[in-house]
Order: structure tokens, then sequence, then C-alpha cells
């Protein structure tokens, strides 16, 4: 699903919303439901041009992936936010060089309807999407996998964290990837995360201060990634997370 207002994204319409649900056929109605609700109900803005595409995906064996850890990281302000998430991606291998470029995009950045892959190490973006960037799909819970995680995490059951763990579990998988760094575009939520392979899902309070309309996501990858692959992988491949 893709929101935006104004007009359509390609013709310089003001992003609103996203999002993607791996659905069976049986619960294909309420999935689009969702999705459209997510479109119509969001403080960015009042959506006008709406895009809902559903597509048959092969029903071969589909990998289940275990959910990324969870931790939290209570700052109380955008510096000791910012400051915890650059020492986390420090953690996970990336450069002060990459994680200074992570920053500066996504404090200038207002209409990213994807993500930005940036060299690890250098800091150098690797993808030619532009403000298109690099869409994650075809992932979601399973059933009931995801109800026994809910039960886990009682305080972190909504539909924000579910999905953005999700998402963040796909991109953690994929060959290539070092860490993510993400806070939401959505002016009313400053909470963000780092994520990477070897810590997990860091949510961190603050990354932004409320009001603001900037946001994204970045992916960290190796310079040696085959680039076209790894964009296959994250918007083609289906997978399950449970």
């Amino acid at each position: 699903m893709r929101a935006a207002e104004g007009r359509a994204h390609e013709d310089g319409g003001l992003h609103i919303s996203g999002g993607e649900r791996l659905s069976t056929r049986e619960e294909l109605e309420e999935a689009v439901s969702a999705l459209l609700r997510k479109a119509l109900h969001h403080s960015r803005g009042t959506a006008d041009f709406i895009n809902i595409a559903i597509e048959k995906v092969a029903q071969e064996e589909i990998p289940v992936l275990a959910p990324l850890p969870i931790s939290t990281y209570c700052t109380t302000s955008v510096q000791a936010g910012r400051k915890q998430a650059a020492d986390l991606l420090r953690q996970s291998s990336v450069s002060d060089a990459a994680i200074e470029r992570g920053f500066e995009i996504l404090t200038s950045s207002y209409n990213l309807r994807g993500a930005v892959l940036l060299d690890s190490q250098s800091g150098e973006r690797m993808d030619t999407r532009g403000t298109k960037g690099v869409r994650v799909s075809r992932m979601d819970w399973e059933r009931m996998s995801h109800a026994i995680w809910k039960k886990r995490q009682p305080l972190l059951e909504s539909v924000r964290v579910s999905e953005a763990v999700a998402l963040a579990t796909k991109v953690a998988s994929a060959a290539g990837t070092v860490a993510e760094l993400c806070w939401s575009d959505d002016p009313e939520y400053s909470i963000g995360y780092v994520s990477s392979p070897t810590k997990g899902y860091c949510r961190i309070f603050h990354l932004k201060e409320e009001g603001e309309l900037s946001g994204g996501r970045i992916f960290f990858v190796t310079a040696e990634t085959n680039i076209a692959d790894y964009i296959e992988y994250l918007e083609k491949m289906p997978v399950w997370i449970g």
C-alpha cells in the first residue's frame, strides 16, 4: 500500500503512509482493510492518492524467520537517543563516517518512500533509487506465532512495533546487512530503533523531536554486497516471521 497527498508519489506528492502484508487467501480482506485504515488515518496528512496492489506469490516452501530479540533504551532527549543509536551502530561494526551520513540523511528527509542503502564503512550510497528507496515487502507474522510473541511482549503488542520487528527481521536476514537505523516520519512518534544480526531489535526513545516530519530507514551493508540481489531479496522474497 502507498498513500500520498496532493498527487501520486511519482508526480511529486507528499508521502503519507506505506505498508506491506503477506497474507493467506482466507485473511486477504482483513489485511487489505488494515492497510486502508492505515492510509486513511495518519498524522502526516490526508491521503488523496491511495494505491493498494495485491499480487499472488508462489505457495512453495516459504522460509520462517525467528523474530529479532528486543531491547529498549529509555533515553530522555534527542541528543541522548542519537548517542545511544550511534553506540549501537558502532557495536554492530558501522563506521563513524557511515553513522554520520545516515543521521544526515534521516534528519533532512521528509518524503522518503523506502530505505536508503549505505556502505557500512565509507557511508557511500549503494542504491540509485532516490526518494523511492528500497521497499521491503512480502513479509508478515505467522498468525499463531504472532499470538505467542505478543503474550511474551505484553508492553510491545502494538501494530506499529509488530510491523517494525517483522521488517527489521527480514532486513537482518539478508546477506550483506550490517545494521539498520530507523525512525518514523510520523510527527507524533519519536521512538526509533537500531537493529542488526548481532544486536537484535533495539528500541530507542527520542530519536527526533515530536512534531518533526523527518524520518526513514537506512540499511548499512558491506562493500561486497551484490546490490541487485540484495534488493531482489528484500522486495520479492516472501518470508514468514514466527
